[in-house]
């Protein structure tokens, strides 16, 4: 299978199917709530992972409240899909030890280009998992409210994360935009691979 590619550059890619109407050959309802849990779950710990880093260069400066608040939220969603995996009888991902060293990279290096740059991460991130997240609620319809709920919450305060980057300068990092764009493609890999693997 191939990747998708950045959507930037490419049509809006095909909306999977509601659960409660899915076709032959596509996975069955277990399957693809596992595969959301799993994919979760490793985008939480990745993003808990992103922080770690950041406050390990920025963790005496003005941005290291904010950043602080946002992980204490990230490592709450980390901790709701740990408790789902374990509920739902769902492996994590086959990598998740690459994604805990580079979650902590990716965190660290945004972070020594300096507290926008670091911030702008943070938008970048959110952004890809705004997108992920809607589409998620969307696939599940009315057949998993409470998971649905979960992930509707979660987006919310994602998009939160979101404004508090923009509000302390992510939009005036140097190379935003290249910046930006290359850390939504390697989340958008990171997605569809951990979904699968």
């Amino acid at each position: 299978m191939t990747p998708p590619a950045d959507r930037e550059q490419s049509a809006p890619p095909r909306a999977a199917p509601p659960l409660d109407s899915l076709m032959p050959g596509d996975p069955g309802p277990e399957e693809t709530i596992a595969r959301m849990i799993r994919v979760d779950q490793a985008g939480e710990y990745g993003a808990a992972r992103i922080y770690a880093g950041q406050l390990a260069v920025l963790g005496r400066t003005k941005a290291a409240p904010a950043l602080r608040r946002m992980a204490e939220q990230e490592q709450r969603h980390l901790d709701e899909f740990n408790r789902l995996m374990v509920e739902r009888r769902v492996r994590p991902t086959l990598l998740q030890p690459f994604w805990h060293v580079a979650g902590f990279a990716l965190g660290a290096a945004t972070a020594m280009l300096g507290e926008k740059a670091a911030m702008a991460c943070t938008v970048a991130i959110e952004e890809t998992i705004d997108e992920h997240y809607r589409r998620q609620a969307e696939r599940l319809g009315a057949a998993e409210p409470a998971l649905k709920e979960t992930i509707e919450e979660f987006r919310e305060d994602e998009l939160e994360h979101r404004a508090t980057a923009i509000e302390h300068g992510a939009q005036q990092a140097p190379a935003y935009a290249p910046l930006t764009a290359a850390i939504k493609s390697a989340s958008r890999l990171a997605i569809w691979l951990s979904e699968r693997l």
